[in-house]
């Protein structure tokens, strides 16, 4: 599957019957992302809102969202069928986060049909929807690609972090120096006493919200592992006032800096984060000035409402594959072939280290290859009597970096100016059978007994005869 744009990935979802197209009359401010949250709560399809109010003419008329919603969208978006299992997206996404190819720079492209500069800036012209009635604006970044480069090496990074508007000429981001790959940019920019250049592209390929918000490692570009992923290169054209390259064939890029200087911080806040929680309350944060916004003819705006709930995951749930969608990947569930004792506190160590654990992996839950750490189950029956909390199964590694937003924390362990980054106590059950049980002969040689599960000949024979039971409709 090659690269395709947001408009080519609509027509895709429209074919499998995973898009609606809303033609009543909507409002921007809190009706849309009502009618998201009950869309989402019936396990619905992706949305296009084509009549805004307000915007029914003028720069921007339709607005996008929920296009990774579902799992089956999910599949469509990484060349799968829609019924595609969950071992086969993991594997294959486990497989192309390891590769790259690099993207390539190309003259122009559609996103540069319109370009606005100066006085003419002004974001409001987007239908950017007000969330939710708690939030404190209007959230123009959700889903957006937020490119920035690392000014020593050079290498680009793409992230997914919340910006509203705050002027119009504006954006109040939560920039979190700590953890963040962007973080880390922003540290060595202010170092150099200089803003740091940033980019903001708004509806494109699937891919790049799926990537944007995945744990790529530090150093490693992801429109490089886009392109591994689409098995050939990004097509990027360079920004018309920053240092930056992005698709060609994006909707909507907004170009911009970013200053360290608290003089030019604005109000951010509070929003509708994805822990299903309307996050934290008011407060000065860096801040990015437009100098630039480019879009193609007629663009469409891409957003996605935030927010976990039981029965209502959001967009962003789908993306970690091996967590219950309800956590967004702050529970996070591994399974592994053990080989030795320790091997479950190595991979908590590797998680709780990656600098996507600023906002997951609070809790680690390692279980063996016989339990499907999908099934919650199977994984309960690990929990019931895998685990002993009094023998290193249950493991509590305190005050590491966390996320600022996580209701549970108290407030000052979630002062960002104070500390540079939020706290949490994070914990491991490990939930694999103990290596200090002895084998036994009696065990089939094992360290635990066998199950009640019937013999292989016996399921066998069974399956053979299940009609002659009487029980073929079950």
């Amino acid at each position: 599957m090659g690269f395709m744009d947001l408009r080519q990935w609509m027509a895709l979802l429209e074919k499998a019957g995973e898009l609606r197209r809303i033609t009543a009359e909507v409002d921007w401010d809190r009706e849309i992302g009502a009618i998201a949250r009950r869309v989402l709560e019936k396990k619905g399809p992706a949305l296009l809102f084509e009549c805004i109010k307000g915007y029914r003419s003028g720069r921007c008329a339709k607005l996008f969202v929920s296009g990774l919603g579902a799992r089956s969208r999910l599949a469509l978006a990484l060349g799968f069928p829609r019924e595609a299992v969950n071992r086969e997206i993991v594997q294959h996404v486990m497989k192309k986060n390891r590769e790259t190819i690099a993207p390539v720079v190309v003259p122009t492209g559609p996103v540069k049909d319109v370009i606005i500069r100066g006085e003419a800036i002004d974001q409001t012209e987007f239908p950017v929807p007000r969330w939710h009635y708690l939030e404190g604006g209007r959230y123009i970044h959700t889903f957006s690609g937020i490119v920035t480069r690392d000014p020593d090496t050079r290498v680009m990074n793409v992230g997914i972090y919340r910006g509203m508007i705050g002027q119009k000429d504006t954006a109040p981001f939560l920039l979190i120096k700590g953890g963040q790959h962007w973080g880390a940019h922003f540290v060595k920019w202010g170092a150099r006493k200089q803003p740091m250049p940033v980019a903001c592209v708004i509806g494109w390929d699937p891919i790049m919200p799926l990537l944007a918000g995945s744990p790529v490692s530090a150093g490693v570009c992801e429109w490089d592992v886009m392109g591994a992923y689409r098995g050939e290169p990004a097509q990027l054209v360079r920004c018309e006032t920053v240092d930056l390259e992005v698709p060609a064939t994006a909707e909507i890029v907004i170009e911009g800096y970013i200053s360290d200087d608290p003089a030019t911080y604005e109000s951010e806040g509070p929003f509708g984060e994805f822990t299903g929680y309307v996050s934290d309350l008011p407060t000065l944060r860096p801040t990015m000035k437009v100098t630039c916004i480019t879009h193609r003819r007629d663009p469409i705006f891409r957003g996605s409402l935030e927010g976990t709930l039981p029965g209502s995951y959001s967009e962003n749930g789908i993306l970690d594959v091996y967590a219950p969608p309800i956590t967004n990947g702050v529970n996070i569930r591994i399974q592994l072939k053990k080989h030795y004792q320790g091997q479950p506190k190595q991979v908590a160590a590797a998680l709780w280290g990656n600098s996507a654990a600023q906002y997951r992996y609070k809790h680690v839950i390692v279980v063996e290859e016989d339990i499907d750490p999908a099934e919650d189950e199977q994984v309960e029956w690990a929990l019931a009597h895998r685990v002993n909390a009094g023998e290193g199964g249950v493991v509590i590694f305190p005050g590491i970096f966390g996320s600022p937003i996580d209701p549970s924390t108290p407030l000052e362990d979630r002062d960002v100016a104070q500390l540079g980054t939020g706290l949490w106590n994070r914990m491991l059950i490990d939930a694999t059978r103990s290596w200090k049980n002895p084998r036994r002969p009696e065990w089939g040689g094992e360290r635990f007994p066998p199950t009640v599960r019937p013999s292989p000949e016996d399921e066998a024979r069974v399956k053979v005869r299940w009609s002659e039971y009487g029980l073929g409709d079950l």
